[in-house]
This record gives structure tokens, sequence and C-alpha cells, in this order.
């Protein structure tokens, strides 16, 4: 197939099936930095549509119905506040897609009313088209809020200034090398072969379904951590630990190719997000990927950190009785309460660094009467 020289396609058609007959890319909408290579940048021709159809309505009161992706609903009331366009209602009326159309997606009948006065940015969401009973996307401080209704009943904990820093797990993009299986002693790596290196460099592994399954006492998979903080060389791997570095040079047709840019300018057989918390004794864990809030208090395995895969988001720890805590907060009725109002539990990682940021610890615990 011949794709033309379409305006709507981004960074995420990067041809998956290896193929250069690829259209010319265009960053319509204008995002930043990191923004603009990655996730944040994808969206889909309906989505372009949207947003064009509601720059031709912006002068006329007129009506607006589509079907779409929820997710895209959503982008488009983004789309709509960042550029303070006019916006008189919006709702939304959740659609069963495999029933009608087959297809495994969360869908909608997106609804707008304009007309040349009016800019409320909120969106009521009905579960189906008989309901009469909705939650309300809104803003607060500029940011999409799933339920502004319940966010409102505990604003006093978004503070993103005082909020902890959380953090995502190593990200290396050659499973089948830098991911080790170890059963009875022997390891064995993701091509079928038997692994003899030291363990200097390897760590146990908890992905993001041991971790939301509540899989971290007892792992058996491990991986390669070649770097104690990104950016550092990995030569003295050559000289500590001379198998793992073999290791590493027999298979380097796997990782001298990896794709992504931030291995273009690194050390070879780098990794990417590692630091001192990566090693750290405690940490308190929740997978992105999964549809519910399930926080998880971490230690050693066997004298050795336990370190994640990217999907995972986590704080560390030296002192096991403050990372207790600290996870006795995040389980809290409030914090659950709190996170559930701002998360699009549709969305492929629902669970994000940016809102597990923004609550503020010290008014929880206020508000639970616990002194930190």
């Amino acid at each position: 197939m011949i794709i033309g020289n379409f305006p709507w396609v981004t960074n995420s058609q990067q041809g998956l099936i290896g193929s250069e007959n690829l259209p010319q890319k265009n960053n319509f909408q204008n995002h930043k930095g990191l923004e603009a290579i990655t996730g944040k940048s994808n969206f889909d021709i309906s989505e372009w549509m949207l947003i064009h159809s509601i720059q031709w309505l912006q002068k006329h009161e007129a009506y607006l119905a589509m079907l779409c992706k929820t997710s895209v609903s959503r982008k488009l009331l983004n789309y709509i506040h960042s550029q303070s366009l006019n916006l008189a209602y919006c709702a939304t009326y959740k659609i069963d897609a495999k029933k009608y159309f087959n297809a495994t997606v969360d869908a909608c009948l997106l609804f707008c009313k304009f007309d040349l006065n009016s800019q409320n940015y909120f969106c009521d969401v009905f579960n189906n088209l008989n309901s009469n009973n909705y939650y309300q996307i809104g803003y607060r401080n500029n940011t999409q809020i799933r339920d502004v209704i319940s966010f409102d009943k505990l604003q006093d904990l978004h503070n993103p200034k005082m909020g902890l820093k959380w953090l995502s797990g190593i990200k290396h993009d050659s499973s089948v090398v830098m991911e080790l299986s170890k059963v009875n002693d022997i390891f064995t790596n993701g091509l079928g072969e038997v692994v003899d290196i030291e363990e200097t460099y390897l760590f146990p592994l908890a992905k993001g379904s041991d971790v939301a399954q509540n899989r971290t006492k007892s792992l058996n998979r491990y991986v390669l951590v070649t770097q104690r903080c990104t950016g550092e060389t990995t030569e003295y791997i050559r000289d500590l630990a001379p198998k793992t570095w073999e290791y590493l040079e027999i298979h380097s047709e796997y990782l001298d190719s990896r794709k992504s840019k931030i291995y273009k300018k690194s050390f070879r057989f780098s990794i990417f997000g590692v630091g001192s918390y990566t090693f750290a004794p405690w940490k308190i864990a929740i997978c992105g990927l999964y549809k519910k809030l399930d926080f998880r208090l971490v230690g050693k395995m066997d004298g050795k950190a336990i370190v994640f895969d990217d999907t995972v988001y986590f704080l560390s720890f030296d002192d096991e009785q403050v990372a207790s805590q600290i996870f006795a907060l995040l389980t809290s009725t409030p914090a659950i309460e709190f996170y559930s109002s701002l998360i699009f539990w549709d969305e492929k990682r629902p669970i994000k660094s940016s809102i597990l940021n923004t609550l503020n610890l010290s008014a929880l615990a206020k508000r639970l009467s616990i002194d930190l």
C-alpha cells in the first residue's frame, strides 16, 4: 500500500514492518522535546478530523456528534481547552464497540454544542445512551481531571510541588539478552541458551505483572544491570566480571542494534532508568499498565535489591520503617480516592508518574491525623 503525504501521520507510524515508504511527519500540535518523539505525539486520524471540524465550527452555533475512541474525545477536549476555543457543552455516551463493530476498544458517542460566546471546558460522561447518571471531566490548575466532583472533595491533597518523585524501572530494549531465568541455579536467556556469568551485575527482576499480582517475594527472573547510574561507562565490567563482558560482546548484535535514540550516544551496552535509587533496599511499587491501584511494599531478595522493568513506577527507601509508613498512607482510602479521581482507566497505561507525583503526603498525613 502506498501511503500519501498526509498531515495527520506522526512519529507513531514508524514503519512497523520495516518499510521505507513512509509519509512526511508533521508535529502539528507543537509538542516539544521528548513529547514530540514519544507516545504523547501519537494520535488517530479521527482526532485530526475532529480538530479540523471544531475549527470550522468556531464561528457558528452548531452541534457535532461522532463515534470515536474515548481517549480521542478527551484529547479533543484538551485541544479545545489549550486553544481557548468556544464550547457550550460536551458529553460522551459509552457504547459497546465489541457488540456493534466487533472492535475491542473503549468507544463513545461524542456530542458537542458550540456557540459564539461560551467556553465551558467540561464533559459529562454517561455510561450509556439511556443513563441519567454521569461524572464530569473538567480542569483544575490547567490539568484535566477525570472526576472533578470527587477531586474537589480532596483537592487539599493535590500539590505536584510537594509530592514525592516516582521513578520508572529499567529500560534495556533487549529482553532476550539482558533478562535471564534461573531454575535450579542454572541461568538461561531468552534465546534458550545456558548462561554462565558472574552474578555481580545480576539483580532479581520484578516485571509489571509480578508487581500487579503480588509476586515479589520469590522471583526466578534476573536482569543484567550494567551501570550504577545513567551515563556511566560500562568498560569496568571487562575487568570486574570478564565472563559477563564476554557474554555481552557475543550478543552485541542484539544490543548494538537497539533503535531507541537514548542508546545512540551512550556507552556500549548501556541501559536507561538506573541510579542510586535502583539499589535501595526498600521500595513501594505499582504497575502502570493495570487498571487497579495496587501498591506493593518490596524488600530485598537473597541480599540483593529487587529491580523493576519500565512498566513499573516506584519510590525507594533506605529505611524499612519509613517505607512502611509511606505505604500505609498510599493505601489509605483518601489516597485511593484522590488518585481515582485523576486516572482515566481506559488508557493503555492508566497509572502515570505525572499523576502519582501530585499527591501531597504531608497534607494526606494531616487529614489522617498521622505524624510524619
